[in-house]
């Protein structure tokens, strides 16, 4: 399996040090790029294409929200539906920050940005929010992940359903949720990670990976999002 290229484009020099050191140790990962300002950042990932920018939103000469805009606008846009048509992933973006306000969290994912984590999560989170984020699904840091679903139920009702109550009691009444994908479920919608999920239920990542799929499966959804707003629309999850 290819690794997993990265860019980090973060300000300060610890932290923009310290995540290059420790992704740089995680299997299957290598960062093939740092840079410290909005515009390097930006020139950086439109020469290096990389598979996951990790982008901090409050950068002093473009902000995370702007680069991310002007990185998905742009000549990058063109270029990516051409490696979709040759089925290369295209760059994803992971915004990091302090900022867990509905305005900074919605004005990210508007610009664009695929997954959103704060800036104090730890290591093995990232990375797997990092590995979540390039295989397409989007990773929402526990802390505002509430948040983020309520916002796309009320701006996505359609899209995510076939109308009212999304017909899925209809289609659980044939296969229902077990009660540990029911729990498993709940702690999807809090932002867990499979890891954490593990260490709540006291099974293993393996069990828990088997437990989300099923889910995925009986929701008809193609990612733990998905299910997570189908979950809030139906009431499986209050």
């Amino acid at each position: 399996m290819s690794e997993i290229r990265v860019v980090i484009i973060e300000d300060h020099d610890l932290t923009r040090i310290g995540l290059r050191v420790a992704l740089n140790q995680q299997e299957g990962i290598a960062v093939v790029g740092i840079a410290a300002g909005g515009r390097e950042g930006l020139a950086l990932l439109r020469r290096l294409r990389p598979d996951v920018a990790i982008v901090d939103i409050g950068l002093p000469d473009m902000d995370g929200i702007e680069l991310t805009r002007q990185f998905k606008a742009g000549p990058a846009a063109e270029e990516a539906k051409g490696e979709a048509e040759e089925n290369l992933a295209p760059t994803r973006i992971l915004m990091l920050t302090m900022h867990d306000t509905e305005d900074a969290v919605m004005a990210a994912f508007a610009a664009g940005a695929d997954s959103y984590s704060v800036k104090d999560v730890e290591v093995s989170p990232l990375v797997e929010a990092i590995r979540l984020t390039h295989s397409g699904q989007v990773w929402i840091d526990p802390a505002i992940a509430r948040l983020v679903l309520q916002q796309a139920q009320k701006a996505m009702p359609l899209a995510v359903g076939a109308g009212k109550g999304d017909n899925y009691a209809q289609v659980l009444e044939m296969t229902p949720l077990t009660d540990r994908e029911l729990e498993v479920l709940e702690l999807i919608v809090g932002g867990h990670s499979n890891a954490a999920i593990a260490e709540e239920l006291y099974i293993t990542v393996g069990t828990v990976k088997t437990h989300v799929c099923n889910i995925l499966n009986k929701l008809s959804a193609s990612d733990r999002t998905q299910a997570a707003v189908r979950a809030l629309r139906t009431g499986l999850v209050k």
